[in-house]
């Protein structure tokens, strides 16, 4: 296969729609479709039913949508590190969710500077979820990941650090005299709902709570008294004075990983994981 016949077929896949997805490409339908029809008997499957509204992915269209993301991932990763290896700068990128592993982050940096041979490492903060992305199309290097909310599937990891959760609430709210709660007595608290995240494709599910982009945007409306959260316990030193946190008990354990494609041979990634393991 191409490349050029993956990203026709993914952006078919995607929009579900000949006319939608050849003008996302920036062609003409007819060689949209023609360009499928190859595609399939080249395979000797059907990838797309096509019905009167659209179309509609069949079991191995949706297995050549999964594996041909994948592929154009890894090769656009293959043009981004190449483009950078000529640049003649050593370096490293970092990504991590912005507010996330704060104090681990800068310990980590800061033990990886003082190395023999360190090299710089640009970091990369991002929102919820966006890590795992920017790791697989190589627009970064390695990443610090936080299981069970990021995935990391296809990635070398080690474990770094294993955390309880808080609920962050306002400053002076009736729970915030309490020792511990449970997460049934923050799931639904009045006029605090809990926040809605972004999804992989950029909306937000439905819900009652007030769509937030990253941390600071969310601790800003949980001192407003307009929203509520539970979240990792490293959280506690970005907090100020108008939030207040209890120890959530039965709130799964957060675990920080640090993360970085399994074929990488750098040197200077492998120092940069070893600092962190040592931490």
């Amino acid at each position: 296969m191409e490349t050029r016949e993956l990203r026709y077929f993914v952006a078919v896949a995607e929009e579900l729609h000949f006319g939608r997805a050849a003008r996302r490409l920036g062609i003409a339908q007819p060689p949209l479709s023609r360009a499928i029809g190859q595609l399939e008997r080249r395979l000797g499957v059907t990838l797309l039913e096509r019905t009167s509204r659209g179309v509609v992915l069949t079991e191995a269209g949706a297995v050549l949508l999964r594996e041909g993301l994948a592929a154009l991932d890894a090769v656009d990763a293959a043009a981004r590190r190449t483009r950078r290896a000529a640049a003649g700068r050593p370096s490293l990128v970092l990504v991590t969710k912005a507010g996330a592993s704060s104090e681990l982050l800068a310990k980590l940096l800061d033990a990886y500077a003082a190395e023999p041979g360190a090299v710089t490492v640009d970091v990369q903060l991002c929102g919820p979820g966006e890590q795992e992305r920017l790791l697989r199309d190589g627009r970064a290097d390695v990443a610090l990941l936080h299981r069970p909310y990021d995935s990391t599937a296809g990635f070398d990891t080690e474990e770094l650090a294993t955390e309880g959760q808080v609920a962050v609430l306002p400053a002076g709210h009736p729970l915030t005299v309490e020792a511990r709660v449970r997460m049934a007595d923050v799931a639904d608290l009045p006029g605090l709902p809990m926040p809605r995240w972004p999804c992989p494709d950029g909306t937000y599910p439905e819900g009652p709570g007030p769509a937030v982009r990253d941390h600071a945007q969310l601790l800003q409306l949980i001192a407003l008294g307009r929203a509520s959260a539970v979240l990792p316990d490293s959280v506690r030193p970005l907090l100020r004075d108008d939030l207040a946190v209890v120890p959530v008990v039965d709130a799964p354990r957060v675990t920080t990983v640090i993360a970085w494609p399994p074929h990488s041979r750098s040197l200077a990634l492998a120092g940069l994981v070893r600092t962190a393991t040592g931490l």
